[in-house]
Parts: C-alpha cells; sequence; structure tokens
C-alpha cells in the first residue's frame, strides 16, 4: 500500500489552476500531525504512546510529516513512524520529495543549518520561518527593506564566518492584528528581491497554514466519526494509514478537476460536500483512478 502511495501519490496542479503558484514558483508547505491508533499492544510497542499530564494517552498514537500542494491540499512525500519519532527526524525523509521549481513554506519549528541544507540541494526554493532572536547579521540591505545574511552550521562556524549558506532575511509586522507577535522573521532562498519582493514574500506566507486544513480533511472530515485508526496491528495501522491518504487524493483529485473545468480556485470548494458526493456516487463506479494523469470524470 505504501509503494502504491508513494508511486501515485503526487502534485497535481497545472497552469491553470488557481492559488498554486506564486510567480512560477509551485506552492507547497511542509508541516506534520498525528493520528491516534487502536489500543492494542502490538500497536503500542510498535508506535508508543504520547505523555500526558496524568500518566501516558489512552491511545498509541502515530506520528507523519507531509508536503502539500498549496492549491490544491495534495498531500505528498508523507512519511509516518510512531510518536516518539520526532518531526524533524521524519522532514529528512519527506525533503526528497521536493523538486527544482517549487517553492516550500515551513514554520520556525523545522529550522535548522542541516534541514536547510538538504532542503535547498533538492533545487526547490525555501521560504521558512525563524525565531526573531536568531542571530542573522545585515550583510548587505537591499532596495525592498529585506537583506542578506548568513546562517552557519556550528557555533564555531559563526564566530569565524566559515561554512556559511546564504539567505536573504525578511522581518515583518502584522499591525492591527490581534495577538499578533512584535516580530515575524522569514529567511529564503530567493537572494534576487526583484524575483520575490519582501511584502510578497510576507503576504505569502501565511498560505503555509493550507497545509492545516488538508490535515484536517484527512483526519475529521474523510473519517467521519472515527476516533482512531481501527486496525488492531501495526501492518495494517501502516496499510490504513496510506489507504486513507489516496483516498483524500482521490477525492481531491476530482475537486481539482471539477475547479478546472468552472474555472474556479479549488479552495473555493468544499471538501465535505466532495465526499457526499462521491459516497452517493460510488456504487456507480468500480474504480476511482488514482493516478494524476488519468481523467477522473
Amino acid at each position: 500500500m505504501r509503494q502504491l502511495h508513494d508511486e501515485v501519490v503526487k502534485p497535481i496542479a497545472v497552469k491553470a489552476t488557481k492559488g498554486a503558484w506564486y510567480r512560477g514558483w509551485r506552492l507547497v508547505s511542509l508541516d506534520g500531525s498525528t493520528l491516534d491508533v487502536a489500543d492494542e499492544k502490538n500497536n503500542d510497542e510498535a508506535f508508543g504512546r504520547p505523555g500526558a499530564s496524568r500518566g501516558a494517552s489512552a491511545y498509541p498514537q502515530i506520528r507523519f510529516v507531509s508536503l502539500a500542494e498549496i492549491g490544491t491540499h495534495v498531500l505528498f512525500g508523507t512519511q509516518m513512524a510512531g510518536c516518539t519519532t520526532s518531526e524533524i527526524a521524519l522532514a529528512r525523509t519527506v525533503l526528497p520529495y521536493l523538486e527544482k521549481g517549487m517553492l516550500c513554506l515551513a514554520d520556525r519549528n523545522f529550522f535548522g543549518f542541516p534541514l536547510w541544507a538538504q532542503a535547498s540541494a533538492t533545487g526547490a526554493d525555501l521560504l521558512w520561518r525563524v525565531k526573531k532572536n536568531m542571530r542573522l547579521v545585515c550583510e548587505k540591505r537591499l532596495p525592498d527593506g529585506s537583506y542578506l545574511s548568513r546562517i552557519f552550521a556550528s557555533k564555531r562556524d559563526w564566530r569565524h564566518k566559515t561554512n556559511g549558506a546564504t539567505v536573504r532575511v525578511i522581518d515583518y509586522r502584522l499591525d492591527g492584528v490581534v495577538d499578533a507577535e512584535p516580530i515575524y522573521r522569514l529567511v529564503t532562498t530567493i537572494l534576487d528581491h526583484k524575483k520575490a519582493p519582501a511584502s510578497e514574500l510576507a503576504a505569502l506566507y501565511q498560505e503555509r497554514w493550507e497545509i492545516e486544513t488538508a490535515f484536517d480533511e484527512l483526519k475529521t472530515h474523510l473519517r467521519g466519526a472515527r476516533i482512531v485508526l481501527r486496525s488492531k496491528t501495526p501492518d495494517l495501522v501502516r496499510q490504513e494509514f496510506y489507504g486513507l491518504l489516496m483516498a483524500h487524493f482521490a477525492v481531491r483529485g476530482l475537486m481539482h478537476d471539477a475547479a478546472l473545468k468552472a474555472d474556479e480556485d479549488p479552495d473555493r470548494l468544499s471538501f465535505l460536500h466532495a465526499i457526499r458526493i462521491v459516497r452517493r456516487k460510488l456504487h456507480v463506479y468500480s474504480a476511482i483512478p488514482p493516478s494524476a494523469e488519468e481523467s477522473f470524470s
């Protein structure tokens, strides 16, 4: 099931897909989440339980990290493990699914020199948030207010200014927004401010949250009233998880097709409504083509 998932589930946006692009870059987002699984001894041993305020959680749990194509909400490159595996460790196995021509957005929890270097080596461009107190010396101020700086692999490299990677830094505020932080800081591999002005990148970063919507579709709407994955053994949990991802991909493929025909942004279509339509029509079709290259008509 995982092999089928890896072969089939890929970005599906075309040039006409609204909301999927920024100045020629395919927008994707990196993030992780968790799912509770059946309270069985084998699942407990394979995946572990998260800590709780009193003892341990009621259910074993899996952790997964995905890339999401922002315009279509397709989750791809997904890797899963037990809840004791960190998101950073899983992200290392997800990053190879990045490609040149993509612009990857990620939250500050993912930022670190090794992960940044691995992600940028794929050829994709990056726009990641970092902690506002991170030491980033302004080496060249650019006309749009951003500036060039360098990040380093270690404190020793920082002191000696060796083995650094050049980044462009964008600091901005959200005036008039309740509970906004005093300052937000982004770093990007796009060093030319003319190709991507700071004001546009700052506005674009909020698109990172689209992956949270995709996770909600997967975890809440697609599963319905189920609280936990039903499978009672680790192998079946893995099978069920990747099957769930392919079902989400199939529904999102249908929605993308419908949006293209209506010349509409896929974000404006209801995922829950699409599920209801699929369930009503499912008995009519022997199968839903899983490939993004096939027609979903």
